[in-house]
């Protein structure tokens, strides 16, 4: 799959987990947190004993928005306990 596709897919993913979790950020934040809640997701999944991203489907957006959610709930946890 293209490169483009995949950037594309990581800003929905971003996207979509940023509506959830009520941030407010730059496209390009959605960006890298849709590409590695993709990474973090497919890794929970497989710990659960589940498939990853397995290409560009429902299934796989699914894995990295709940990916994405779970890096945002991290970084808003280690942002309140420095401030």
């Amino acid at each position: 799959m293209s490169i483009l596709l995949w950037i594309l897919f990581g800003a929905v993913a971003g996207w979509i987990a940023s509506m959830i979790m009520g941030s407010e950020g730059s496209i390009g934040r959605d960006i890298l947190m849709g590409i590695l809640g993709a990474i973090a997701g497919g890794f929970l999944m497989n710990v659960i004993g589940q498939e990853g991203v397995t290409g560009f489907n429902i299934y796989s957006l699914l894995v990295a928005v709940l990916g994405s959610i779970v890096l945002i709930a991290i970084g808003r946890a280690f942002r309140r306990s420095t401030v």
